[in-house]
């Protein structure tokens, strides 16, 4: 659900950018009472797993379409709705950026549809109200389920009412919406299953880093098991199981394509080209792989499924690279926002 530039006009995608700005300065603000130094590093490894999980496109059976999970509410249960929604910011900046993923003028509606929903609406009006009497393995599934469902629904609608803002007429609002709401309903459901298993890992290896989740501090627990397993998982994914990710459309290419009848809108002249002509020359991975390979890897994916599983080294260092600067970035983040609180304290002292 990573929107192009071409989805949104310049005021749109100036007015998200704003709101996510917000929402972000709220985020940095509200973060510093519940983080310690031990949740650095899962911020890290946390956004890591989740650009390599993103790169696993699931076929959505009978509908020639794919999916992938949007990772923020696993985020949120994990660190938090604060430091998840930083994270996810972190990641689709890296993926915009650096991996031609979603575009610069709408990064901003991006983190606000694939973060802020889940992060702020479906954890803790959804998520919690599950687990507000206890955990156990029922209400982990039945809770990050219907979560993930409701933040997606949320978010994919979202997308419809920016692109309708914008004035794309290609879109007509009835069609488009009646095919972007069916469709991530599945995704919702598959990403429902993926975060429960994930938490599920979590909660059993360290129970209480999803316990204290509200907590300021994670105190003694040790995160040197669920770290190093994380770890392994964003390797495997980013640098092996990426390489059987489906090559049909996901949600929204689908969703375009039956509702206009084009595989993408159109957005030439003054800004578009410009931001375009940015992001060329930044993305050294485009479509998550070599720049000279880019051409023949669209070329085979658009021809058939043979291609499948589409064995390529582009697409393993592109993961493991990715994962990595998504560790860096969203560690740096929350190592700058301790260190400001660090001395603030010292201040006052």
């Amino acid at each position: 659900m990573h929107m192009a530039d071409a989805l949104i006009s310049p005021v749109v995608g100036g007015a998200m950018w704003a709101a996510t700005t917000g929402a972000a300065a709220y985020s940095v603000k509200k973060v510093q009472y519940d983080l310690d130094e031990k949740k650095i590093p899962l911020m890290g490894v946390m956004g890591a797993f989740v650009f390599a999980v993103q790169m696993i496109n699931f076929a959505i059976p009978a509908t020639g379409s794919s999916g992938h999970i949007g990772g923020g509410l696993l985020l949120a249960i994990i660190l938090g709705p604060y430091a998840g929604f930083l994270t996810m910011a972190s990641i689709l900046a890296i993926q915009a950026l650096f991996f031609a993923d979603g575009g610069l003028l709408a990064l901003g509606s991006n983190i606000f549809n694939l973060g802020f929903y889940t992060c702020f609406v479906a954890y803790p009006l959804v998520y919690k109200w599950f687990t507000s009497k206890g955990y156990s393995q029922g209400r982990l599934l039945w809770g990050s389920i219907l979560a993930a469902v409701i933040g997606l629904q949320i978010g994919s609608f979202s997308v419809v009412l920016q692109t309708i803002i914008s004035g794309k007429t290609e879109l007509a609002f009835g069609t488009f919406a009646m095919l972007m709401q069916p469709i991530h309903l599945a995704i919702g459901l598959v990403e429902g299953l993926v975060t429960a298993a994930v938490v599920s890992f979590i909660w059993k290896a360290r129970p209480e880093i999803v316990e204290r989740v509200s907590e300021k501090a994670l105190g003694g627990v040790s995160l040197r098991k669920v770290v190093a397993g994380l770890a392994v998982a964003t390797i495997m994914f980013g640098g092996i199981f990426s390489w059987f990710a489906s090559t049909r459309p996901d949600g929204l290419e689908w969703s375009i394509l039956n509702a206009s009848a084009m595989e993408e809108l159109d957005a030439s002249g003054g800004i578009y080209d410009t931001i375009a002509s940015v992001q060329e020359k930044i993305a050294f991975f485009p479509d998550y792989g070599f720049k000279n390979q880019e051409r023949k890897v669209i070329e085979d994916t658009k021809e058939t499924d043979n291609f499948w599983p589409s064995i390529d080294m582009g697409t393993s260092v592109s993961g493991l690279i990715g994962g990595l600067m998504t560790l860096l970035l969203a560690g740096i983040t929350g190592l700058v926002i301790y260190f400001v609180k660090k001395r603030k304290r010292e201040d006052i002292i």
